[in-house]
């Protein structure tokens, strides 16, 4: 492990949440409950255990690196990259880098993001890509000033359940092509025996907009599904996949998931939905999302809030959920940048990389 200092008295070093000490993940819990508060005003506080949970359930394959910057005993800000143990987007490496309000344009920006770099680039890897969110402008503006390219703009819709029309949702359902697709629901892990044909499956999501993101086709494994479900049992939180099959040849047509923890039993998160290209058009993706909200109705009565994010360019999806009711929250930017661009950036600061030495 190495150090750099930033301005003033900060240190920066690895964080490595699975041998992380009491005091250390206490201050990490400090940051990001901030963060949550800056970002999610009106949600909960977050819980230490919340955060323990997340930090020490990571899928192995997200090859997840991550420093944290201190100022005595606070943390101050905090970076990690995703150097994903896939076959696909070998030359990607996704990073989050964040600073406390306080600690903004002193250059603790610059100094984490030289960590990110030298280790995509002792990776093989040649592009980042980063996140902002347009309730902190410093982001945007961090991500312009390295030249980085905005690749797709993401927009998160909220859906308040206690205004939802349970009578437009029964129509949806009662209008569903019952008589050529049944739904069944997958709640927890994935069955072994139909595992190949869910794969196929969750492909659905390669024909979603990505605009101007310079990214490949995914493929799941098997054991990377398996890895996602061991994380969400380690989190404590729970996955329902609703998914339609088409009764005369067998073959799955399209599914929606949404996911829950005890932890903020009030919130609802929607995951994917998708219809392969071939059953489009016979209003599967209102069925499915109509028939999950019923059943959310049903067996979870504390939820309050659904939210969901989608391309902004997702006309299709985003119809749909306006059509139930949700309404946009809040805006993000998804950037990429050339790792050459990163580290010329880092070089005109003075900032010297260390390949090698990660």
């Amino acid at each position: 492990m190495h150090e750099r200092r930033a301005r003033g008295t900060t240190d920066i070093r690895s964080f490595d949440p699975l041998n992380a000490g009491e005091r250390e993940m206490r201050a990490a819990h400090a940051f990001h409950a901030a963060k949550r508060a800056e970002r999610w005003p009106e949600d909960p506080p977050l819980a230490y255990d919340e955060l323990v949970h997340g930090l020490t359930n990571i899928p192995p394959f997200a090859g997840i690196r991550i420093w944290g910057a201190w100022r005595g005993p606070a943390m101050v800000g905090w970076a990690s990259v995703s150097l994903a143990k896939m076959e696909e987007n070998r030359r990607l490496a996704q990073c989050e880098l964040d600073i406390a309000p306080e600690a903004r344009r002193q250059g603790l920006g610059t100094a984490l993001l030289a960590h990110i770099a030298e280790a995509a680039a002792n990776d093989g890897r040649s592009q980042l890509l980063a996140g902002t969110d347009a309730s902190i402008p410093a982001g945007e503006a961090f991500a312009r000033r390295l030249g980085a390219k905005p690749g797709m703009t993401m927009v998160t819709n909220q859906l308040e359940l206690a205004s939802v029309d349970r009578a437009f949702l029964r129509a949806w359902i009662e209008r569903a092509p019952s008589e050529a697709f049944e739904l069944g629901l997958w709640t927890g892990p994935y069955p072994e025996e139909d595992l190949p044909a869910i794969i196929e499956l969750l492909q659905v999501m390669n024909t979603a907009p990505r605009e101007d993101l310079e990214i490949e086709d995914m493929r799941w494994t098997p054991e990377q599904l398996r890895e996602i479900e061991q994380a969400l049992a380690g989190r404590g939180h729970e996955r329902w996949t609703l998914y339609a099959r088409h009764r005369e040849t067998g073959e799955l047509a399209g599914y929606t998931q949404v996911f829950w923890s005890p932890e903020q039993p009030k919130l609802l998160g929607q995951g994917d939905t998708g219809v392969l290209p071939r059953y489009r058009g016979h209003g599967l993706g209102k069925w499915l999302k109509a028939a999950m909200l019923e059943k959310v109705f049903a067996e979870r009565p504390q939820v309050a809030f659904i939210r969901t994010g989608n391309a902004g360019s997702n006309a299709a999806m985003l119809k749909i959920n306006h059509e139930l009711g949700f309404r946009e929250r809040k805006r993000a930017t998804l950037w990429q940048v050339d790792l050459d661009r990163v580290q010329r950036y880092l070089e005109e600061r003075g900032v010297a990389l260390r390949q090698g030495l990660n």
